[in-house]
């Protein structure tokens, strides 16, 4: 069979012809969030809740479920204006007539009965219950971490097989018309206690079958009977009883009542008070509360804090706003550096060097001052400028790893340039060329590139294995693509851009495109040689987006301008169609990732023999941007892994393989949390065949990055894919082996793991096999896309 070049390879194809899952369902990360019955009675409780939970968990900000039958407009406003994520959910009141003991008229038996709805809600994984009557005191991570059964801290006055109400943490199986169906049954059969329904419904149905939590998380306020203080390690404080602190309070808990007070605040004093706080703060609180903040007040510091949250978040445009709009002291040198920053990241560069020079003036700030300087200068061609700058930065902090990094890529800035061949010879290459010490994923791209568009361009139909400088020229996607480089490119035969995820909008910004690549479309659209987009990905994580109009318009003119443009899996082109107009959708074709299929590009390659290959399994573990990739999930991935880890061991030797500096996080991480000590293999610096070689020789893969997967996947070894980013799983959609991949959030990850890896080296020569026979079907589409190349490029 050969597939055409539009379309998915194999038994993937009614795969992909089905609607695109959301980026959460093929991660499989945890949705969570919190929920609560409000009424207008209760409001000025819920207000407060809202504010504690912002102030004493500023690092937190999951969806908070406002359950309701009527709210005014007015208080509507009021709950969004302090939360925002907030989500209304109205009730049906009429589902609860039909409850034996459901006197509607009595507002405690409404309250407790609505509630219920909570377990009807679908959209999460798991949700925390908070009662209106309570504030947030103290760190909820132990909650937001629990991933089994319903959690409820149990009675104080009645006995350890009942609930207390409140507060619930409540998991997916629970969330479920099954278990719904059981509370009407018991709501309809009047079979619990009067008091207190919600409590009682729920301890009627699961019979003291509930996970146990420390009553610290509902500290209930009649155990501070004669004016005790509050516990300093409560976390929730729980008003139970009729007297509210907003209705006045009660009589021997002054203690108790001073601490909701604290939240009793105007909108400003809220604002002021979370800007205050220290530790995590989350980008979407920082920038709700700061934003209005910075507006009433010109506070630098705070406008700093919102600006670095934007910039955290891809904002770099938000976060020159807003930094821009305040009077910033010549001496106060953070904002300075940080609006340095952001303009560098929206090609404002001119003005970002007067920041970051202001900046480098203190020595807390110098040597990463210094450090985009030098960033800056090598954006623009000028290596010994950027080399100057760096060393500065080194003379400040000898240890600085951007500044170490620049030095090594500026050194050679006053030798020749490398001799390259005649320029009708050759073809233009934009890619990310990785420095030292850089991706080893990244760093092999450009060479595998090279070798899968050679396929089409050698002499009377043959491969050019030449990848160097006679045949290439290389332009680093990084640098700005000024005149000078369109005038070269358009001396060469064609300009090919690719691979790897070059649309990702944070690991190089740039206001000209977006994206990776730093051009100006009066540039781009200057180039008139044939443009090769070739294998390229459309990388944005879960919860990560794109600055949508720069990105748009750049990503349309791309299209529109290329002979041959095609990413490398399906997930990817639909993200990328779904941005275009109708009318280029069909331009838009697959090309997998040349590393893939890196068995048939290598010359001379020789599969090794079942005895050569190493009796080790290695481990690759990623850990940019690791909030987006774990949530709240790291601390049960650490121990899943552990557990993976010692049951593999009893088979094989376990090893990690690092493909950058940080990926080693997890050696470090298992001997501290669980004793486990495994060897590390450097990768970030290897040659590209010591790569290749490497991968070749060992057993198995289990690997978080894209390219942990798909490189040791072309060198035919077997693979199983930690997915923690939507890539992992196109990539195996493609391959038809979804079955290979694991997400980091599996509630079972380290059985499940372990089973499929034992599977996968129980019968490894059939294992082998078969990754050959996925990989022959991407040949395919390689070679059907090369058939068309050849006609674009010539010979």
């Amino acid at each position: 069979m050969t597939a055409t070049p539009h379309a998915p390879v194999g038994p993937a194809a009614a795969a992909a012809a089905t609607a695109p899952l959301s980026a959460n369902a093929l991660t499989g990360k945890r949705r969570l969030a919190f929920a609560s019955f409000v009424d207008e009675n209760y409001l000025p409780g819920f207000l407060a809740l809202l504010r504690s939970l912002a102030l004493s968990n500023p690092g937190v900000c999951e969806d908070f479920v406002v359950l309701h039958d009527d709210l005014r407009p007015q208080s509507v406003a009021s709950i969004r204006a302090l939360h925002p994520r907030i989500r209304f959910h109205r009730v049906d009141a009429a589902r609860y007539d039909s409850y034996e003991k459901g006197d509607q008229d009595n507002y405690l038996v409404r309250k407790a009965y609505f509630i219920l709805d909570v377990f009807r809600l679908r959209d999460y994984d798991t949700i925390i219950t908070l009662d209106t009557d309570m504030v947030v005191l103290g760190d909820l991570s132990e909650l937001l971490q629990l991933r089994e059964g319903l959690a409820a801290v149990p009675q104080f006055f009645y006995g350890q097989h009942k609930l207390n109400s409140g507060l619930l943490v409540i998991q997916r199986e629970y969330l479920s018309d099954e278990f719904c169906a059981r509370i009407d049954a018991t709501g309809r059969s009047g079979d619990y206690e009067l008091d207190k329904h919600d409590q009682g419904i729920l301890n009627s149905v699961l019979d003291g079958d509930f996970v146990q939590l420390d009553s610290r998380y509902n500290f209930v306020k009649r155990r501070l009977s004669g004016d005790k203080p509050v516990p300093d390690d409560t976390a929730i404080l729980h008003f139970t009883g009729r007297h509210k602190p907003w209705q006045g309070g009660e009589a021997g808990y002054t203690q108790a009542e001073d601490r909701w007070r604290e939240f009793e605040l105007t909108d400003a004093e809220f604002h002021a008070a979370y800007m205050a706080v220290s530790g995590t703060m989350h980008h979407d609180l920082v920038v709700k509360y700061g934003t209005e903040h910075v507006a009433r007040t010109g506070d630098v510091e705070s406008a700093r804090k919102v600006a670095h949250a934007h910039i955290n978040a891809g904002g770099f445009q938000e976060a020159a706003d807003i930094l821009g709009s305040v009077h910033i002291p010549v001496d106060d040198t953070w904002p300075h550096e940080v609006l340095g920053h952001a303009l560098m990241s929206v090609s404002r560069y001119e003005e970002a060097r007067v920041q970051l020079h202001l900046a480098a003036g203190s020595p807390g700030r110098a040597a990463t001052s210094f450090g985009r300087l030098a960033q800056i200068a090598w954006i623009h061609g000028d290596d010994a400028t950027a080399h100057t700058y760096a060393m500065e930065g080194l003379a400040v902090d000898p240890t600085h790893r951007s500044n170490r990094l620049m030095r090594l890529r500026t050194r050679d800035h006053d030798l020749p340039a490398p001799r390259e061949g005649a320029p009708e010879d050759q073809l233009a290459h934009v890619a990310f060329y990785m420095p030292q010490q850089g991706n080893a994923g990244d760093k092999l791209l450009p060479e595998s590139v090279r070798l899968a568009v050679g396929t089409s361009t050698g002499a009377d139909g043959g491969a050019d294995t030449e990848t160097g400088p006679r045949r290439w020229h290389s332009i680093h996607a990084h640098r700005l693509f000024d005149k000078a480089a369109l005038a070269r490119v358009n001396e060469r035969r064609a300009l090919v851009i690719g691979g790897g995820g070059l649309f990702i909008p944070d690991t190089a910004p740039n206001g000209n495109s977006a994206w990776q690549w730093n051009v100006p479309d009066e540039n781009l659209n200057g180039i008139d040689v044939p443009i090769v987009v070739y294998a390229v990905g459309f990388n944005a994580f879960d919860g990560q987006s794109y600055r949508a109009g720069r990105f748009n318009s750049s990503l349309r003119q791309l299209v529109e301008r290329s002979a041959f443009f095609a990413l490398r899996n399906h997930g990817s082109i639909e993200k990328v169609r779904a941005l275009l107009p109708a009318s280029l959708h069909d331009k838009v074709r697959f090309q997998p990732c040349p590393t893939t299929v890196t068995r048939q590009l290598v010359d001379g390659w020789t599969d090794p023999a079942p005895g050569q290959r190493e009796n080790t399994v290695m481990i690759n573990a990623a850990y940019d941007r690791a909030g987006l990739r774990f949530g709240h999930d790291y601390a049960h991935f650490l121990a899943e892994m552990a557990k993976a880890v010692r049951a593999l061991g009893e088979h094989t030797e376990v090893v990690c393989v690092a493909h950058s500096l940080d990926d080693e996080k997890i050696a470090f991480d298992l001997r501290r949390e669980h004793g486990i000590s495994l060897p590390v293999i450097p990768m970030y610096d290897f040659d590209n065949d010591a790569i290749r070689d490497t991968y070749a020789r060992t057993k198995l893969v289990i690997g978080m990055r894209g390219h942990a997967g798909m490189i040791p996947f072309g060198c035919g070894t077997p693979i199983i894919s930690l997915i923690s980013h939507p890539k992992m799983a196109y990539f195996l959609s493609d391959i038809d082996r979804p079955e290979w991949g694991v997400s980091v959030h599996d509630r079972n990850l380290g059985a499940l793991l372990t089973e499929r890896a034992l599977g996968l080296l129980s019968d490894h020569a059939g294992s082998v096999a078969d990754v050959h026979g996925r990989q022959q079907e991407l040949w395919k589409v390689t070679q059907s896309n090369a058939a068309d190349l050849r006609g674009i490029l010539g010979a």
